[in-house]
């Protein structure tokens, strides 16, 4: 029984390893194979690779980017009235000595600004830039002696700190704004979503103007897919940067696994669904790496696919052992229950 199980094994090996060599090991590699059944490979001769680059087009914003907006005016509507937190540019003339009254002052949560230690606080939340100077001269008046003068103006209002800063852009394609809302913002490059913002911000500020620039680029990536021998595989999700190539993309995953085909690698570029051919940039490992040649080091695009392919032995042998594993361990089972038996049948036992 062993030896009829030695001999089947040993030709089902053979057998398979015959077969299995037929692929990366052969001309044209898996490539070839891959659209056997296909279109040919649709690879144009300019593709962008290492010496050859291309800049990427205009950034299309996508959810999970992170925004980074400042707003640099952000002059409330009139008539406007004073809030919590917002910040005061407040300045009197002929204040106390060594004391001056100049600078900034920020609204407290409970609406009055504090002037120092020897002027108190005035309350000027809800009231208008006009009314709030009239309260600060009133406020004074037992204070000072007559002929101050009193300037107050907005320096920064609430609603700035609100706009200014990082904005998730959420699943629903638009950003937040606070009390302003949120904004719309998915498939609008930089410049369409400034203008979109400023134009929503108009409703609550005069000639608003805001600054944005992309704080994460979390929406462009790539893939690497390694294929582990009959065991998954692993797929690694990087942020394109605009300037990777193949080199740098498996540089990120710390280089092909101990079970990788140096023959067997390629880009799958994405492609419309409608479309006929795929597209499959064969990648020369060898070439790349111990020529120094750049000819596939291809520059690597959103949504790329770089897949690295196992050798074909390692695979078979994996898959050969997911095979008899268990006819070997029904068979075991047998010769042990015969073992038994004929142990039992001599008259002997453990």
């Amino acid at each position: 029984m062993s030896n009829g199980m030695s001999w089947l094994r040993a030709t089902l090996t053979v057998a398979v390893i015959c077969a299995a060599c037929v692929g990366c090991l052969t001309s044209g590699g898996p490539h070839q194979q891959l659209l056997a059944h296909r279109c040919p490979v649709d690879v144009a001769p300019d593709q962008p690779r290492e010496l050859s680059k291309v800049v990427l087009p205009d950034y299309v914003i996508e959810p999970p980017d992170i925004l980074l907006i400042d707003a640099v005016r952000a002059v409330p509507l009139p008539p406007y009235r004073i809030e919590p937190l917002d910040t005061l540019a407040i300045l009197v003339t002929e204040p106390l000595p060594q004391q001056p009254i100049q600078g900034l002052y920020v609204v407290e949560p409970e609406g009055t600004v504090n002037l120092g230690f020897s002027y108190g606080s005035v309350r000027v939340a809800d009231k208008t830039v006009a009314e709030a100077k009239a309260e600060i001269e009133n406020h004074l008046k037992t204070i000072l002696k007559p002929g101050y003068q009193v300037t107050v103006s907005p320096a920064e209002s609430r609603g700035r700190q609100q706009i200014s800063g990082q904005h998730l852009v959420r699943q629903d394609g638009k950003v937040g704004l606070g009390t302003y809302g949120s904004v719309p913002v998915a498939g609008l490059t930089l410049e369409q979503a400034k203008d979109a913002i400023q134009r929503h911000l108009s409703k609550f500020l005069l000639n608003p103007e805001i600054a944005i620039d992309v704080a994460g680029f979390n929406s462009k990536v790539y893939y690497v897919i390694t294929d582990n021998a009959g065991s998954g595989e692993g797929v690694y999700r990087q942020p394109v940067t605009g300037n990777e190539t193949v080199l740098d993309a498996l540089s990120q995953i710390n280089g092909l696994p101990p079970v990788a085909s140096k023959r067997c690698i390629w880009i799958a570029r994405p492609s419309p669904w409608d479309h006929q051919c795929d597209v499959i940039l064969p990648v020369d490992w060898i070439a790349i790496t111990e020529l120094g040649q750049t000819a596939t080091n291809y520059q690597v695009l959103p949504g790329d696919r770089i897949y690295v392919k196992a050798q074909p032995l390692i695979t078979l042998d994996n898959t050969m052992a997911k095979i008899f594993a268990p006819i070997e361990r029904v068979f075991g089972i047998i010769l042990l229950g015969k073992s038994i038996g004929q142990n039992n049948n001599n008259g002997g036992g453990f």
